[in-house]
């Protein structure tokens, strides 16, 4: 057999292997014999190299806060699956919130027990021991604590941090304070809302505008099992948080609060998630708040991710707008969305996602570059898992949320995935400057095609040009002359069109590689030659 046809062999074999493989290199955070769930992460305001995660880890029915630090933006982590200095204080239940203030400060707010309540700790060296606030936030039966920092500085209020949350008695409403320095103390409680008719509000999540308005978003829900969330409410304080204009339903959803989520028995909600563009770009100041929804238009008869915006600061919202563009009504759940206005103004949504097998899921990414009118999805897990509950809490539970910052071109995505035996918290790096697929032309072409690679030979970069006629999920794959698989420039839902993709072959040796197309029906590989 020709060596042109054994390569050719292994490329057929590998796209038709199901062996996982993403075009971003995904990884661990900080491996550890605990599991890892509802990971959050954020970025230092002065410095975007340093991260700072945070997950809720849990074993043996011992429950603590995941502390996970990065210095060179994501390349290497440090850490610890307990708040160091904390280690063994009573004091631990969950919902941890990362915050870096505008001084370097880093603080941790989570829920806490003996005596209840929502508790933080700050560290003042960045991150390497941390002192817990002498007394908790507030005491009682809390929920669900979210914290935000107003990182504007042309905001009167620039480095004030917020914590909201939702006190579990009549009328569920909710609740927020702040912080001037660095969480070491905390304003009284401030009573946001009284709660839409007979419903309960859950979920809050805080964003500061680039002005200093600050907005609380939070879901509406019935009293009743099973608790779906019908409202989305919606308030915003122009003076530090002091006082709040609400709208109790800034827009009608339909949520899927459920501890049945099919087909993993696991427990999934649609609380809101938020940010605000602050670029001082042509969409500055816009706000982004996105829940998972079903049998509500445009959302489908499963669960799909949703955006809603407003350009005027939160007193009137668009139509909802489907964020995954997987084909409406196909069965399968997008849910646990978190989002992130990048430094270029792109929308960023990331998500789970089982649209390539029904019992497995996958993490996706949804970009816009427009306002988050239209969208292109990304696969960027190389592995897919099966969601299913975790020992020591709530039954069916398996987290109630994943994260996204961003910073130097780059988004920082974390997400639980439990591939390695355990829910752990996995991350990658992607240059959105250079992601995924670039239209060309909308006019439906005749035929298939891929074209030659131009220019070929090449050092480093080259283009790909393709053409298809048919709406379908579409992947760029380069073997090297051995059939090895090295790279995946792109795999995403594309409409009929030309498109150009590129490909930087910086870190490859000189040599013979194949390039190849697969979408619908239609696959065809084409050799190129990279010249060092």
């Amino acid at each position: 057999m020709k060596k042109t046809a054994i390569i050719a062999a292994a490329i057929f074999l590998y796209l038709f292997s199901g062996s996982g493989f993403s075009q971003y290199t995904n990884y661990m955070i900080f491996p550890s014999g605990r599991n890892q769930i509802e990971p959050s992460i954020v970025r230092h305001p002065l410095n975007p190299q340093i991260l700072f995660a945070s997950a809720y880890t849990i074993t043996s029915n011992q429950l603590r806060e995941g502390v996970y630090i990065s210095t060179n933006g994501g390349q290497n982590w440090l850490g610890s699956d307990t708040i160091p200095g904390l280690a063994n204080q009573n004091s631990h239940a969950g919902d941890p919130g990362p915050i870096i203030d505008k001084n370097g400060n880093f603080f941790i707010t989570h829920q806490g027990s003996f005596p209840s309540g929502m508790y933080s700790d700050y560290s003042t060296n960045q991150g390497a021991s941390f002192t817990k606030t002498v007394l908790p936030i507030s005491q009682g039966d809390n929920d669900k604590g979210a914290p935000g920092t107003d990182d504007a500085p042309a905001s009167s209020f620039y480095g004030r941090s917020y914590l909201a949350w939702t006190r579990f008695t009549t009328p569920f409403p909710i609740v927020i304070s702040y912080t001037t320095d660095g969480a070491v103390t905390w304003s009284g409680i401030i009573q946001i809302n009284t709660s839409l008719n007979t419903n309960r509000s859950y979920g809050p999540y805080v964003s500061a505008g680039p002005q200093g308005n600050v907005y609380v978003t939070w879901a509406s829900a019935i009293s009743t099992s099973p608790f779906t969330e019908d409202a989305i409410g919606f308030a915003r304080s122009t003076n530090g948080g002091l006082n709040w204009q609400v709208s109790e339903n800034a827009y009608d959803c339909n949520g899927i609060r459920t501890t049945q989520l099919s087909p993993w028995n696991i427990r999934a909600n649609s609380f809101p998630v938020m940010d605000v563009d602050k670029t001082g770009g042509a969409m500055n100041g816009w706000i982004y708040n996105v829940t998972t929804d079903k049998n509500l238009a445009p959302a489908g008869s499963d669960p799909d991710i949703v955006l809603h915006r407003s350009t005027d600061n939160g007193n009137t919202w668009s139509p909802g707008v489907r964020v995954n563009q997987d084909p409406l009504n196909n069965g399968r759940n997008q849910f646990f969305p978190a989002i992130r206005v990048d430094e270029q103004g792109g929308v960023n949504i990331l998500y789970y996602d089982n649209r390539n097998v029904a019992d497995s899921a996958d993490v996706y990414l949804s970009r816009s570059t427009d306002g988050g009118a239209t969208w292109n999805d990304f696969r960027i897990s190389s592995n897919r898992f099966r969601p299913a509950p975790v020992t020591g809490v709530g039954q069916g539970n398996m987290g109630d949320n994943i994260g996204m910052t961003s910073g130097n071109n780059k988004l920082y995505p974390v997400w639980m995935s439990n591939q390695s035996g355990l829910l752990q918290v996995w991350s990658a790096i992607i240059d959105y400057t250079i992601i995924g697929i670039q239209q060309i032309s909308s006019e439906v072409p005749k035929d298939f095609s891929i074209e030659q690679n131009y220019p070929n030979p090449f050092n480093p970069e080259t283009n790909i040009n393709f053409n298809i006629t048919k709406a379908g999920f579409t992947s760029i794959k380069i073997f090297n002359s051995a059939g090895q698989l090295i790279k995946v420039l792109a795999e995403q839902e594309l409409n009929p069109g030309k498109y150009s993709v590129k490909w930087n072959a910086a870190d490859e040796p000189s040599g013979v590689y194949f390039y190849s197309i697969e979408t619908n029906n239609f696959r065809e590989s084409r050799k190129m030659i990279l010249i060092k």
